[in-house]
């Protein structure tokens, strides 16, 4: 939840790039049945946040996962009930959150980001329906150009990062109902 920039420079100063995973192309595994996912996205810092979901699809379409539907929201704040509702309906499998609370200095932006993440949990065990979160709390963070790119990058990283724990997390529930419908867990 608390990213943290590994070199905190002046503007003008080179920052330590996050690596950008790349491997060879992998053939994954597909579902049993169509997935269908809800990608919901904070509006606040929409430039740095978009990069998550636009790698997140990318990856995602890799990974078989062919349904997904956007839903933008003004503030990370407001996500959890945006992805209660939408689980609620039964139509998703599964849900991702996208956003970026940063130190506005304010209030106390740890609150917010640990209030989001809690709440997201809870949507999760109370519906039953795996919510994956991308929403990035830095520990650092300065409206200069050099942070702007550096998070513009990790979050693409992490757009990949949350597609690969969806599929995986999808397939293993698919395979853990499977096995439990069969009676061989119970």
């Amino acid at each position: 939840m608390n990213q943290m920039l590994q070199d905190t420079q002046t503007e003008t100063s080179e920052v330590t790039q996050p690596p950008v995973p790349q491997g060879p192309a992998t053939e994954h595994p597909r579902f049993a049945k169509p997935q269908r996912v809800a990608f919901v996205q904070a509006c606040w810092h929409r430039d740095v946040v978009q990069e998550a979901r636009i790698a997140f699809m990318k990856e995602a379409e890799a990974r078989h996962l062919t349904h997904v539907d956007v839903f933008e929201v003004p503030g990370s704040f407001e996500i959890p009930l945006h992805a209660q509702v939408l689980a609620k309906t039964r139509r998703y499998t599964a849900i991702v959150a996208a956003g970026l609370v940063v130190d506005g200095g304010i209030y106390r932006h740890e609150f917010v980001a640990d209030t989001v993440i809690k709440a997201l949990m809870d949507v999760q065990l109370r519906t039953e329906v795996p919510v994956f979160s991308a929403v990035l709390t830095p520990q650092q963070f300065h409206e200069t150009e050099v942070h702007y790119d550096f998070f513009r990058r990790h979050f693409a990283i992490k757009g990949v990062e949350v597609a690969a724990a969806c599929a995986e997390t999808l397939l293993g529930l698919e395979r853990l109902r499977g096995q439990v419908a069969a009676g061989i867990v119970g």
